[in-house]
């Protein structure tokens, strides 16, 4: 199998590839310098010819939102994955699938989302979501789409653990505000293992919720990443100092989706670490 990659340098990109090569599949990667090509060269040197395409390149939105940043958050996204889609629908042999990122984000904080949910948070991460689901889709007509809208990725190395590790591994972890802010997370092994099973059943199309089976919250969530560390995690962090640290981006650690994977469990995918007990102690025991 061919592939074109975007995203390839980041947390996910890297174990993606690691895996793609363990099954002996080539990988094109599109990098940020692809972009700046012509259109016909694009097309011509990354997406003709493929069998798939897998888009999970953007900027990082766990940082502080000044306007730039914002801006950076939405370009990031919507102008890679419109490159993307445009050169799918003009290439003479199309791949079979375009599998493209998304975000939980999309969802508000009250409901319990599968795919069928269209009770969409009014935030501007949500927002973007809804324009870079705009952008991929407009390839629909030419090959399968998919979007894995992804939860909270949990994996060494990298991803949500990357900053909280440090402070946790010393006793000086903690809940965020309340602590019943839902946590709909997937191990990075899941999320892997998920992607390559869409690429090889086509049945799986539309959009799929990339979380694990069982939320966690939390409270929870640093209880036990707390005990897995053998470390206490008795502090809570104020909702106030969230928002000095990152101004309007805080609000992806103060809110968070309740989402479920119906897509995926219908379709017969059997996850790795369906608990976040599961996920951490792979993770760290």
């Amino acid at each position: 199998m061919i592939l074109a990659l975007s995203g390839a340098s980041g947390f996910i990109g890297r174990a993606l590839i690691q895996k793609i090569s363990e099954k002996g599949w080539t990988v094109r990667l599109i990098d940020r310098n692809s972009f700046s090509m012509s259109d016909e060269n694009f097309l011509e040197e990354k997406i003709e010819g493929t069998d798939a395409v897998i888009n999970f390149a953007g900027a990082a939105v766990a940082k502080r939102w000044t306007p730039a940043y914002k801006q950076e958050i939405l370009d990031s996204r919507v102008k890679t994955t419109r490159k993307i889609a445009s050169a799918i629908n003009l290439a003479s042999q199309k791949p079979a699938v375009f599998l493209s990122a998304s975000a939980i984000g999309i969802y508000d904080s009250v409901n319990t989302h599968a795919e069928t949910s269209t009770a969409y948070a009014d935030s501007f991460l949500a927002k973007v979501c809804t324009l870079w689901e705009k952008e991929a889709m407009h390839a629909a007509s030419s090959t399968r789409m998919v979007i894995f809208r992804n939860g909270v990725v949990l994996g060494a190395g990298g991803g949500a653990l990357a900053k909280m590790h440090g402070p946790f591994s010393i006793g000086l972890g903690g809940k965020i505000g309340h602590g019943n802010q839902p946590v709909s997370f997937i191990h990075l092994h899941d999320l892997i293992d998920a992607i390559i099973f869409t690429l090889e059943n086509p049945s799986v199309e539309g959009i799929v919720n990339a979380v694990a089976p069982y939320p966690s919250y939390n409270a929870e969530f640093s209880d036990k990443l707390g005990k897995v560390l053998g470390q206490p995690a008795w502090f809570t962090i104020p909702a106030f100092v969230m928002k000095m640290m990152y101004g309007e981006g805080a609000q992806i650690l103060l809110e968070g989706q309740n989402v479920l994977p119906e897509k995926l469990l219908n379709a017969g995918y059997l996850f790795k670490y369906p608990s976040i007990q599961n996920a951490l102690v792979q993770i760290y025991g």
